[in-house]
């Protein structure tokens, strides 16, 4: 019989890996929290259309990467390839509006693409979000911006560069997209195909592409900057000065767009130069415009998600080698009444709160303690028959030797003070 391998893009995170994971999950939450911002769960599928409708119907997401399946009353179901607007979806309907004070979520959880797998690129990939909600005001950007450098700032991550634009609102762009359309169609020839079909249906996006010659051919096409209002580049500049005076670093980058109507104003992505082409570890931006098409009320909202496949490859040695909390106790029982107690005594522990295992294969008393030892164990309760007799075990201290009688009848009270350092 065939051996069922896993699928491709798809990657199991085995124990070894976890423990990073949940080091650099534990880091987001703590400094999400420390901002104000509250956990929320989005499930993992929803309609079609709310994807086609907030993404955009003509973009590579929804015209290529989404996982889109018919359920059996023939709903067009999706496996989410982002969480904002699942986010949105829920703040519209559960009313969260109405709450008299500003809506500020995170989450986190697995998101489906299907794109060519490469290095920090999956076809199941992972997100910490952010979204805030009620805020039309600069420093909700700033806020947002600030959490997402100090979250990678705070893991380590080298080389880290904070670029930043100003995309104006709805009518900025109106003005300018013909503009840029008339120069794209004149430089036509020389561009990938991608940005060919752009043209038409999304051209600043355009503007974003890493293929090296279409990057030389928009270099000097003109730029959204001259386009902008005064209302636009006043907010833009109130952003400005709050990073400034918060010490945290920026780069102005006119070719960071995003292409999607609903996004305005403020667009931001933090980059590292060690992750090739695909540099990005976590963007976001204003999209004041996404509840109000959605069917909500008309709300100003500002987040930013990151891949945490991209945080873990740039982790830092330090970090890469944390390995899983290691047991305190291995339970060592053996004989015919040393087995029994070892069970008992291993459930009264972890009932206490103190971490203990066992090999259940291991019958003498040489195979426990190799066992301790390849698990990493501080100490291990050796607990034979002799032991059971006499109402005692002994708890040894792997690395200096040391041993100590405790009673089982106080096992867990007399064993948690040996456990403390001295």
């Amino acid at each position: 019989m065939s051996v069922i391998k896993g699928i491709k893009g798809v990657k199991d995170l085995l124990p070894e890996e976890t423990p990073r994971w949940r080091f650099i999950e534990e880091s987001a939450r703590r400094w999400a929290t420390r901002y104000g911002f509250h956990e929320l769960r989005i499930p993992i599928f929803e309609v079609t259309t709310l994807f086609a409708r907030s993404i955009g119907a003509s973009t590579d997401i929804v015209e290529k990467e989404m996982y889109t399946f018919q359920d059996r009353d023939g709903t067009s179901l999706t496996l989410r390839p982002e969480g904002t607007a699942g986010t949105v979806r829920a703040y519209i309907e559960h009313n969260r509006g109405a709450i008299p004070v500003p809506q500020k979520y995170f989450y986190t959880g697995p998101m489906f693409r299907h794109e060519r797998p490469q290095a920090g690129r999956l076809r199941q990939f992972h997100q910490f979000g952010v979204e805030s909600y009620g805020m039309a005001d600069p420093h909700a950007d700033i806020e947002v911006i600030a959490l997402l450098w100090r979250i990678l700032n705070n893991l380590g991550l080298p080389s880290l560069t904070l670029e930043i634009n100003n995309l104006g609102q709805t009518a900025d762009r109106d003005a300018y997209r013909p503009i840029l359309i008339a120069y794209l169609k004149e430089h036509e020839t020389g561009l990938c195909g991608n940005c060919k079909h752009r043209i038409a249906a999304n051209p600043l996006r355009v503007l974003d592409c890493k293929v090296p010659e279409c990057r030389t051919i928009t270099e000097p096409a003109p730029r959204l900057s001259d386009f902008l209002s005064d209302n636009a580049r006043s907010y833009f500049a109130h952003v400005l000065a709050g990073l400034e005076a918060i010490k945290i670093p920026y780069t102005l980058n006119h070719r960071l767009v995003r292409g999607l109507d609903y996004y305005n104003l403020t667009t931001f992505e933090v980059t590292a130069t060690n992750l090739g082409a695909q540099n990005a570890v976590g963007a976001g931006g204003r999209y004041d415009g996404l509840v109000e098409t959605l069917g909500g009320a008309s709300t100003p909202a500002v987040g930013f998600a990151v891949g945490l496949e991209r945080i873990a490859m740039l982790l830092p040695d330090s970090h890469k080698s944390i390995v899983a909390t290691d047991a305190t106790v291995y339970v060592a029982g053996f004989g015919l009444k040393g087995s029994v107690a070892g069970l008992t005594a291993l459930e009264e522990l972890r009932v206490s709160g103190i971490s203990a295992v066992s090999d259940f294969r291991s019958t003498t008393l040489k195979a426990h303690l190799r066992q301790a030892d390849r698990l990493r164990c501080q100490f291990a309760l050796l607990l034979g028959d002799d032991e059971v007799a006499k109402g005692v075990a002994v708890l040894r201290n792997m690395e200096s030797k040391a041993q100590h009688n405790v009673l089982l009848s106080a096992l867990s009270l007399q064993v948690k003070p040996l456990l403390s350092p001295s």
